[in-house]
């Protein structure tokens, strides 16, 4: 009996010393003042995906149209797998000559929609819009403000299968290098 009795006091006083911690614990964080925001969430710890991928190569990009802003469009993006017969996440920004962004669109693209990168000045409205296009998984975490950063970005040169010669991006990616330095 004497036994019985000292587990349960163990048990009771092991109960009592966790509701004391968690008590503790919810009372200094509940009194500190610190919140959890919304603004404080870091866009380039994307973990990739645990879910199956639908096809080889498979990525995702955040997606987006019309968000008043970058962090908007990535906070609200939408988590799906970009179509097969896309390559790249293509990113399009319109902002004021004074830089506060006035719509922020991104999504999958082909390299045909890629073509455009760069960046343009609208006369009528005296906006700049920049495009940007990048391949790789959710690597469109950024908006391009100017002609350094609206460019193709591509993870490597992918070689025709007839041996040493570029694929068009691979020729795109060198061109657009060159003419940086240039």
């Amino acid at each position: 009996a004497r036994q019985n009795s000292f587990c349960f006091s163990t048990v009771i006083f092991s109960m009592l010393l966790l509701c004391h911690m968690l008590a503790g614990a919810f009372l200094q964080f509940f009194l500190s003042g610190k919140r959890v925001s919304s603004e404080n969430i870091n866009f380039y710890n994307v973990r990739p995906p645990l879910d199956p991928t639908p096809f080889p190569n498979s990525f995702k990009c955040f997606t987006c149209e019309n968000a008043v802003d970058n962090y908007n469009c990535n906070r609200w993006a939408e988590d799906r797998w970009c179509p097969e017969s896309t390559r790249y996440c293509l990113t399009i920004h319109l902002f004021t000559e004074h830089g506060q962004s006035i719509s922020v669109t991104k999504k999958c693209a082909t390299g045909d929609e890629c073509h455009f990168v760069g960046c343009h000045h609208h006369r009528e409205s005296s906006h700049r819009e920049c495009i940007s296009c990048c391949e790789g998984m959710i690597c469109n975490v950024e908006i391009p403000t100017n002609h350094t950063n609206a460019v193709l970005a591509v993870l490597h040169a992918r070689r025709a299968s007839g041996g040493s010669r570029w694929t068009a991006s691979g020729a795109l990616l060198a061109a657009l290098v060159v003419a940086t330095l240039s």
